[in-house]
């Protein structure tokens, strides 16, 4: 199957400090890929560069064939390259409904018609409550980002990023500061995804990312030591050392 996200030989440099080190990773439509690794490994950084907000020293980026290397993040954003943040970027004042409607009216290039306007066009609303279902959010939809739960929160922005239509997701910890309770809520909507939307998730989280991943990558000090399926990767003693320790010593991830 093709690629629909490639990327080749990634470098960045910092001065003398090589922080992103030719790392090379490929997905096809539907996959379901894990990024993992220590604190400092160079995760965040890999995202800023095939996102587009920071530039690389070398290599290249290519979403559905096309080399996207030299365009901004909007530019990437509207070709289907689309990232969730780590910290939610939610106006409080604002409803589920209006977030998403707003999506999909920027998406459109018609966000200027929003305020006040949405609720009378049909489309706008019936793809607004599609994505809010899909999240398990329709009940909330006319509540304030204020007063909903973290959790729900965190599933608004995936809503979000939905609304953009991506061909690729990056989720940036998407459970991240969300109770343990409400972790099933992020598994569901994970589960609920579109199927032949290709995602990448970083997650800290391990258990989360046997459930999700049908394959992982491990970063450790800016290179790829392992890429493979979750059922070789606690097996793998680069991963072990560098990562894994004794959540893959203790057979958690069976």
């Amino acid at each position: 199957m093709s690629a629909i996200f490639e990327v080749q030989q990634l470098r960045r440099n910092f001065g003398g400090l090589v922080v992103t080190n030719d790392v090379s990773i490929s997905m096809a439509k539907g996959d379901r890929i894990a990024l993992i690794g220590p604190n400092g490994a160079g995760k965040t950084t890999f995202v800023n560069l095939v996102t587009g907000n920071l530039k690389p020293s070398s290599g290249s980026v290519k979403l559905a064939g096309e080399d996207v290397t030299a365009l901004n993040s909007m530019q990437r954003v509207r070709r289907g390259l689309v990232r969730s943040f780590q910290v939610t970027r939610l106006f409080y004042d604002m409803t589920p409904e209006e977030h998403v409607s707003l999506a999909v009216l920027q998406r459109e290039g018609k966000s200027g018609r929003m305020f006040g306007s949405h609720a009378g066009m049909p489309e706008v609303m019936e793809e607004t409550y599609d994505i809010l279902g899909t999240l398990g959010l329709t009940a909330l939809a006319r509540s304030r980002v204020s007063e909903i739960a973290y959790g729900q929160q965190r599933l608004l922005e995936i809503a979000l990023a939905l609304a953009l239509k991506p061909k690729v997701l990056l989720l940036d910890e998407p459970a991240a500061g969300v109770p343990q309770s409400d972790t099933g809520r992020i598994e569901q909507a994970l589960e609920k995804l579109p199927a032949d939307l290709a995602v990448l998730m970083i997650e800290h989280d391990m258990d989360l990312v046997f459930r999700f991943a049908k394959r992982v990558v491990v970063l450790a000090a800016g290179t790829v030591i392992f890429d493979g399926s979750p059922s070789d990767v606690t097996n793998d003693a680069r991963v072990r050392e560098a990562y894994l320790g004794s959540y893959a010593n203790a057979g958690s991830a069976a």
